[in-house]
């Protein structure tokens, strides 16, 4: 990836916010590296070089500054629209792809060849894959130093590491100090009562709360899901694991906060992750909607509600169940739907929550067998919520990052009952693809015309579309949001 120099300089010596974590800083004098935001002086730019990612920085051999914590720094954005191999790439390294399969392992499921996997990641980030995964289980390992009381040992398994030695190895090389000597006394500012395990998740702002969790509030399975404008609450199981995790917003500050019960810990990793997704927070806004608002019709509606997410999801088979439930039915019906589901089929928790939360969703294999017209569902749709839970169990339908979207969409398509609506809302929610887009959608049709009370064909709506690419998700969320708005539905 090109960063322009003159440019990167400029924002590095305004510390401006929007460019954290867009790029980093490698200062020649220190052997460091710095966030755009870092508060130390600006060294000179004869002395200091831009990379796209972190692992860049710590492969040429520098070390993350002290003062700015580049580990702490949203995801870097970089490879958003240039490679959509290396974005599923980034997003199973995400999920530990790399912590015990080789690079080899992970190019196979790619479907390409690992010479061509490390090319791609040469030319978009400037590191390799296998850089980018240490680098990721390092920040995070340190995250967990600086935001928790536990063990350092503990840390280093749930951060990915197999070895305690490396462990220590690497983070050394890294930091400059050992995982014990990073330890710092904790503030105590997001301690929760009890003994659960905090975490800040960051993102760039703006962030619309308000919006996303009204939107998920909307669709909370009911025992599984809770949410108001305060906190989103719900029930999980890592492993053999089970509880109830918490994330709510911080006002004045650039993250959310994630409250995980100590029976979780191992999951911590991957946990963190599908927050992550859940909420949109590598999303990029200013990126985003600076494409956008070229579009007349969509700037009035990114600036009545600017930092709207495209709501993501904790699991993907869930929200596809949820889908098909939703399918010729209003958004409370399908709620009522899903409530019926998991109090039928779903697994109860060993004590309900203070908030009602007391059952898990069932998995692809219970709900393969299960008949589930014994909730008011029709059978042709019962059969549909089958047929989809044993191409999820089979492996005939992957609703993981490592699926391209349009693979995908035929692979959901090709089953009785899933038409390209469904296809298309859960590739956005349940993959984060952000060119998804469900263009038969009636609502999107209606809010994209010129003029009130009209409806645009599909094929109109998918030609205006094409200048909204690759962000067609996020439009599809501005329109729908406007449109709600106007109509006070």
């Amino acid at each position: 990836m090109n960063l322009d120099r003159r440019h990167c300089y400029s924002a590095l010596k305004s510390r401006d916010e929007r460019f954290d974590g867009r790029f980093f800083a490698t200062v020649l004098t220190t052997g460091v590296y710095c966030r755009p935001i870092c508060p130390a002086p600006t060294p000179r730019p004869e002395n200091v070089r831009f990379v796209p990612c972190a692992a860049a920085a710590e492969e040429a051999g520098f070390r993350p500054c002290l003062r700015c914590h580049p580990e702490t720094s949203p995801g870097t954005p970089a490879w958003l629209g240039a490679s959509s191999t290396v974005s599923r790439a980034l997003r199973l390294i995400s999920d530990g792809a790399l912590d015990e399969a080789s690079v080899e392992d992970l190019a196979g499921r790619l479907g390409i060849g690992e010479r061509h996997l490390r090319r791609l990641f040469e030319k978009h980030l400037g590191a390799s894959p296998v850089a980018v995964a240490q680098t990721r289980r390092t920040h995070f390992a340190k995250k967990l130093i600086d935001e928790t009381s536990l063990p350092v040992t503990e840390i280093a398994y749930i951060a990915g590491f197999s070895s305690i030695r490396r462990f220590n190895d690497i983070f050394r090389k890294s930091f400059g100090k050992s995982p014990s000597q990073c330890r710092r006394g904790k503030t105590g500012d997001d301690e929760p009562e009890d003994s659960r395990l905090c975490l800040r998740l960051a993102y760039r702002p703006p962030f619309d709360w308000r919006a996303l969790s009204g939107f998920l509030r909307a669709r909370a399975i009911p025992g599984v899901e809770s949410i108001d404008e305060t906190a989103y609450r719900r029930t999980v199981r890592i492993g053999d694991a089970s509880g109830v995790i918490e994330v709510r917003p911080i006002e004045g500050r650039s993250h959310l906060l994630l409250s995980v019960p100590p029976a979780l810990s191992k999951g911590l990793a991957q946990i963190a992750e599908r927050v992550r997704r859940l909420f949109d927070l590598k999303a990029d806004p200013v990126e985003i909607t600076n494409h956008l608002k070229q579009d007349p019709a969509l700037a009035d509606a990114i600036r009545s509600r600017p930092g709207l997410r495209v709501p993501g999801a904790w699991d993907g088979f869930e929200i596809g169940v949820r889908a098909i439930l939703g399918q010729q039915v209003s958004v409370s019906a399908a709620t009522t739907l899903s409530g019926r589901l998991v109090e039928a089929c779903g697994d109860a928790l060993l004590a309900a929550d203070r908030n009602g939360l007391r059952y898990l969703f069932p998995d692809p294999e219970r709900l393969s067998r299960e008949k589930l017209t014994n909730i008011g569902l029709p059978s042709k749709r019962a059969e549909a919520i089958r047929e989809f839970a044993r191409a999820v169990r089979d492996g005939a339908v992957e609703l993981t990052t490592s699926a391209s979207l349009e693979s995908t969409i035929e692979r959901l398509t090709a089953l009785s009952g899933v038409g390209a609506w469904t296809a298309h809302y859960i590739a956005m929610r349940a993959l984060g693809e952000p060119d998804a887009f469900p263009s038969g959608d009636l609502v999107l049709r209606r809010a994209a015309a010129r003029r009130r009370g009209e409806t645009l064909r599909e094929s109109d709506l998918l030609e205006r579309a094409e200048q909204w690419r690759p962000w067609r998700a996020y439009a599809a969320l501005y329109l729908w949001t406007s449109y709600t708005n106007r109509n006070g539905a």
